[in-house]
């Protein structure tokens, strides 16, 4: 289906971008380390560390998203129905078989991640198994797979490794400042900085996955309902995510935007982070329900 791959020049060019983003901002951490130490080994090693991360990002950052949520994979025998469905839509799609995982939470979810179509993978969760009927299971299938033949999947994936290190590096920077390793009369500097990552780091990791973008969910939406021509099948599945309120056990706030729907919105809104409420990385899930039924 055309429409499914309408988006794959410009999430290439945002993912190449994040990796020129966090590749700059680590050289430039090196750098200040390096003025502040009187060291300019740390330097190299932060263009080393730079590169490596930009590459394990590429290749094992779906592995890494699959490990952090304890996905287990799923084969024919273990689930023939859903197996069946997901073959379906692929081929209806023209893309090919995804892996198909499971991750052992009651909560209604899903989510796909992968480096390209050929590498790709579908997780859903073992509430959403259990609480969907066929149809419903299809629609959140098929806008998986549209994230697939959109080519959401590399950019939001590696979005997840990247970010979590620029908050790493602001951790360092917060630790190193009650340590004497610096010289004395830079001390006010790395206190300085130390605060200035602390407070910018967590902003600048919501700011690149809304960099993401909130429309990939929507044309999901709408290149799943074209797959399956049912909207109904997600918007009725999406009702039934809206309204569940079981909490995530292996909740994770780098991870949240793979979803289709934010793990952290079926927390209740008193427990929901207020940093998280401001940088929503999901359209309102009933507004997607009501563009699904041409509301």
């Amino acid at each position: 289906m055309a429409s499914l791959y309408t988006h794959h020049d410009s999430n290439v060019r945002k993912t190449w971008t994040m990796f020129a983003i966090f590749f700059a901002v680590v050289i430039g951490t090196g750098w200040v380390f390096s003025q502040v130490y009187g060291e300019p080994t740390i330097l190299i090693v932060a263009a080393i560390f730079a590169v490596f991360m930009n590459v394990l990002s590429y290749w094992f950052s779906d592995k890494i998203v699959l490990s952090m949520h304890k996905a287990k994979e799923i084969k024919f025998a273990d689930n023939k129905e859903l197996y069946r469905i997901v073959e379906n839509l692929a081929i209806t799609a023209g893309l090919p078989m995804p892996k198909l995982y499971i991750v052992e939470e009651q909560q209604l979810n899903a989510f796909a991640t992968g480096r390209d179509p050929k590498h790709a993978v579908v997780a859903v969760t073992r509430g959403l198994l259990e609480k969907l009927n066929r149809t419903e299971l299809e629609g959140v299938l098929a806008h998986e797979l549209s994230h697939i033949g959109n080519r959401d999947m590399l950019v939001s994936t590696v979005a997840v490794v990247l970010v979590g290190f620029v908050a790493i590096l602001s951790d360092i920077f917060l630790r190193s400042m009650w340590f004497g390793g610096g010289r004395k009369k830079d001390n006010q500097m790395m206190i300085i900085i130390g605060i200035a990552f602390a407070i910018l780091a967590p902003i600048f990791l919501r700011l690149m996955r809304l960099a993401i973008s909130r429309r990939r969910e929507s044309l999901a939406d709408a290149s799943g309902a074209l797959l399956t021509r049912y909207p109904e099948g997600l918007a009725s599945a999406l009702e039934k995510i809206a309204q569940d309120q079981t909490p995530m056990k292996r909740n994770n706030n780098s991870t949240s935007h793979l979803w289709i729907d934010d793990p952290f919105n079926h927390l209740g809104d008193a427990k929901t982070p207020w940093l998280h409420k401001i940088f929503m990385t999901h359209p309102p899930i009933y507004e997607r329900i009501k563009a699904l039924r041409g509301e």
